[in-house]
């Protein structure tokens, strides 16, 4: 028996007092909805109704039933109610991860235009270099920023791509031997960030071995030693755009084969997906296609 559906039909009956009426609004037969009732009645233990040939009376355990069944549909309808318009108007706390790079880069204007479109959707963002468990750690969304496959425990979304750029500072240039071949780099100070998947492997051509006086877990960190001509270092393009664009580090082995970086968002595979989830995905996917 469909318990639910059960109900439904009892409420109708106690509304309209007739099988037949019933019967003409919910396009069913008179005696299946007599079953129902019937098969309601024994579930409960109880005499819900009178039947005549002419009406339908409740009995005092119906009439206490009815009462309580209204409220049981009220509240079901308010759920649905609430559900729909969190699709149509998300709310709610979002815990995301992102790099510590990107998140003061690219993803802070975004987020901040992002706040405005959707003011009732509360962030919680933290920002880190170090790999995290998402599901472990309570996320909803998380970014990583690769140029290999990633986990395929999450759903990955490509955002966008970056372009890796060998950065030096003018003045290290200066004072140093020329660097036209990635074996040119053997020679030099190339710095080497913590996280990198390759290690001391910079993935230029068919891969050059590096080393150097810096290693760090933080890009920004690292290209304030360079500007200040300390050293070489790998970078993606969203960390050295400006000071590219400033003069203040200059890019060479520019036509050297690189791989492109991939920035996806990562959520946990769930069979329903939170409507405030689905909206920030396709708010990022759109941003960055018009950026």
């Amino acid at each position: 028996m469909d318990k639910l559906r059960a109900i439904q039909l009892f409420v109708r009956l106690a509304d309209l007092g007739s099988f037949t009426r019933v019967a003409e609004q919910t396009n069913a037969s008179k005696s299946m909805i007599s079953k129902e009732i019937s098969r309601l009645e024994e579930a409960l233990g109880a005499r819900l109704l009178h039947r005549s040939t002419r009406n339908v009376q409740l009995t005092h355990v119906g009439e206490g039933y009815l009462q309580r069944a209204r409220e049981i549909l009220e509240k079901l309808d308010d759920a649905d109610n609430f559900v729909q318009d969190l699709q149509q108007h998300p709310r709610g706390k979002l815990k995301i991860n992102a790099p510590m790079a990107l998140g003061i880069t690219d993803l802070s204007t975004l987020f901040a235009d992002f706040m405005r479109a959707y003011p009732d959707i509360e962030l919680d963002i933290h920002l880190g270099d170090e790999s995290v468990d998402l599901v472990e750690q309570g996320f909803d969304l998380g970014f990583r920023a690769s140029s290999r496959p990633i986990d395929s425990s999450y759903v990955g979304r490509p955002l966008t791509r970056f372009k890796y750029r060998v950065c030096v500072g003018p003045e290290y240039l200066n004072d140093h031997p020329a660097i036209n071949l990635p074996q040119d780099l053997k020679g030099h100070n190339c710095f080497v960030y913590s996280y990198f998947q390759g290690k001391n492997i910079w993935p230029i051509e068919d891969g050059v071995a590096v080393q150097g006086t810096l290693r760090v877990n933080n890009t920004i960190f690292m290209m304030e030693a360079i500007k200040r001509g300390q050293g070489i270092g790998f970078i993606p393009d969203f960390v050295c755009r400006d000071a590219l664009e400033k003069g203040e580090v200059v890019e060479v082995l520019a036509n050297s084969r690189k791989p492109n970086l991939t920035l996806y968002a990562l959520y946990p595979a769930r069979h329903f997906v939170p409507s405030k989830l689905v909206q920030c995905i396709e708010y990022l996917e759109q941003w960055f296609a018009n950026k």
